[in-house]
């Protein structure tokens, strides 16, 4: 299943569907502004709350964590000592671990586990200008969680890039 994602620069504050490839409403993602970090909510269509996306405080490197149902889901970090530039380690609570690389601010990217590929990120779908997809490719992968590790690592490729 294909997740249709039209990007622009996010803000804070910013709201935005992602769809289905077939049109429909997926995933709402709600900015919340005014916050002491930087705080997305992934959404399904009737408003419930899937997934929490947060900036990490007081950390070393720049870290986001993923929560669902208020309890702690993910941590994502940029990989530091990798041959690929663009390289995140998403660490799940129960241990594991899936591997994010390719050119995240290309949008041509892809989330793996264990070598095995669980999405795959890319603008080559689209004529449509800034608009991206991720492909949810293993019917057993949490769909809401590769969409909300894809917003994750764009926006924190986004501030990296805007810091230098």
């Amino acid at each position: 299943m294909k997740y249709l994602v039209r990007d622009k620069i996010f803000a804070v504050g910013d709201d935005y569907w992602i769809d289905d490839e077939f049109g429909r409403h997926a995933f709402l993602v709600d900015g919340k502004a005014l916050r002491l970090r930087d705080t997305l909510e992934l959404k399904d269509p009737d408003g419930r709350i899937l997934i929490t996306i947060r900036q990490k405080l007081l950390s070393l490197r720049d870290t986001m964590t993923l929560e669902r149902d208020l309890a702690p889901l993910a941590t994502i970090k940029k990989k530091r000592m990798s041959l690929v530039r663009n390289h995140y380690r998403v660490t799940l609570v129960e241990g594991t671990e899936l591997d994010v690389h390719g050119r995240v601010l290309d949008r041509e990217f892809r989330i793996d586990y264990d070598g095995e590929l669980l999405a795959l990120v890319s603008k080559q779908w689209f004529t449509v200008r800034d608009t991206y997809a991720v492909e949810v490719v293993r019917e057993d992968a949490d769909p809401a969680l590769l969409v909300a590790v894809a917003v994750c690592v764009i926006r924190m490729a986004e501030r990296e890039r805007e810091g230098d």
